[in-house]
């Protein structure tokens, strides 16, 4: 029983429990929501992990285990249409090119408005998104480019209208496996850390 964290883009959470889909009689049962409820189902055993896009954080009265399982770049994408204008003087474009963003909900967005900073890039955002599939649907459909996980690149060409415009440089979105034990005693649990090692 696995809770995801609503702010975990869904490609990366299905590639994350990808090592145990075919342990024969598995019975997987997947959670969505905010990462404190999460927690709460967690110490109370109703689930055995919650993957996130952040670290659980230190509670005293709850002793909870981070276990970093992977991380990826991120890259921006666009539908062939908007292509062309956005790959001219990219990153710079994204000043003038519709833009669509994660909420602060999600860990990268802090991370995403840092590089803009950096960069000297104010964005052109005409939408943001508490669901990472949201923002991929609305991106797929041409309503502006998008910040995704490269992890997930392969699975996301093979079933989106889009195409990779560039890296976001320096930019990382980082995974986590939570748990109420320091080592875990679950075997699948074990099998997911296991094949992020």
């Amino acid at each position: 029983t696995v809770g995801i964290c609503d702010s975990l883009p869904k490609m990366v959470a299905h590639r994350l429990l990808m090592p145990i889909i075919k342990i024969k009689n598995l019975k997987l049962t997947c959670y969505e929501g905010q990462l404190d409820d999460l927690l709460g189902d967690l110490a109370l055993h109703r689930l055995d992990v919650v993957l996130s896009d952040r670290p659980a954080p230190v509670n005293p009265n709850i002793k909870l285990y981070s276990h970093r399982i992977g991380s990826s770049t991120l890259a921006w994408y666009a539908t062939r249409d908007m292509l062309a204008t956005a790959s001219e003087d990219f990153p710079y474009s994204l000043a003038t090119v519709p833009v669509l963003l994660p909420t602060s909900h999600a860990a990268v967005r802090a991370r995403l408005d840092h590089w803009f900073e950096q960069l000297g890039v104010r964005p052109r955002i005409v939408g943001e998104f508490e669901d990472s599939a949201l923002l991929k649907t609305f991106g797929a459909s041409g309503m502006g480019v998008f910040p995704a996980a490269e992890w997930a690149h392969e699975d996301f060409l093979a079933h989106e209208a889009v195409q990779r415009l560039g890296t976001c440089e320096g930019v990382t979105d980082h995974f986590f496996a939570i748990g109420t034990e320091r080592k875990v005693q679950h075997p699948l649990v074990q099998l997911i850390l296991q094949a992020a090692l």
